[in-house]
């Protein structure tokens, strides 16, 4: 568990540009020494976000004139459209980064909790991964050992990333079906069941708890946002990802 942490609930979705602009920027902050900080934000429109490695030639046709960005995480290609989604950015001096996988477990054990006490809903981590011999586009297609299941279904699963020794993890949590993306079910269509959908804060701020000793509603530094509008041009999945950078993770 954390000392402290910085909760940042966004109110309004945002494109996939402003997002992943934001995740990489509190990253940049963490680097310098920011503070530790979980975001939870959601999306303006349907949007496909690549993985760090991977070719928009793989993806499908009937996603290409959909907005498109590239994450910092590797794994496969995530449509983000009905979902809520969580960053957590740690800076080098705290305890989870040297092992990072713990942080998979803090976060997704307490998405866990929280529908077991909050709407008497049993998930479930999946407990091992199996890799198919071609790995389908889309990553809640694939399997991973920390994915969160409802019904032997995926509906949340997370990706890291390191950099000069601070950790991202973020991460979907799917919550019905996108028309553009029917092959993933959502949660509310697996538990045929909407009655948690304005309860978002209610789950970051359990998750929250379960990250840091002293939580501390927050937004963004005038350095975080001025950092972001500048990476926000940059997330174009146009340019190839640059070489020689430490291989991304996935769950």
């Amino acid at each position: 568990m954390l000392r402290e942490c910085r909760l940042i609930i966004e109110p309004e979705p945002a494109d996939g540009a402003w997002n992943m602009a934001v995740d990489e920027a509190l990253l940049e902050s963490a680097i310098r020494g920011g503070s530790a900080t979980l975001r939870w934000y959601q999306w303006r429109e349907p949007t496909l976000s690549l993985g760090y490695f991977q070719s928009l030639n793989d993806i499908d046709l009937r996603w290409r004139g959909l907005p498109q960005v590239r994450r910092l995480t590797g794994g496969g290609a995530i449509l983000h459209d009905r979902e809520w989604t969580y960053s957590c950015v740690l800076p080098a001096d705290q305890t989870l980064v040297r092992h990072p996988y713990d942080l998979y477990d803090v976060i997704h054990k307490a998405v866990i909790a929280w529908f077991e006490t909050t709407c008497g809903l049993t998930l479930s981590l999946r407990g091992a991964t199996h890799h198919a011999e071609s790995e389908p586009t889309l990553c809640f297609l694939r399997q991973d050992s920390h994915d969160v299941c409802f019904h032997d279904q995926k509906v949340l699963g997370s990706a890291q990333r390191r950099r000069r020794g601070a950790l991202l993890q973020h991460g979907s949590l799917i919550l019905q079906r996108s028309p553009v993306a029917p092959e993933i079910a959502g949660f509310c269509d697996l538990a045929a069941s909407t009655a948690f959908l304005d309860r978002r804060s209610s789950l970051a701020e359990f998750v929250a708890a379960a990250v840091g000793d002293v939580i501390t509603p927050g937004e963004l530094s005038v350095e975080e946002l001025s950092a972001a509008q500048t990476l926000r041009a940059e997330k174009s999945t146009k340019a190839p990802p640059p070489s020689g950078m430490e291989q991304p993770s996935k769950a």
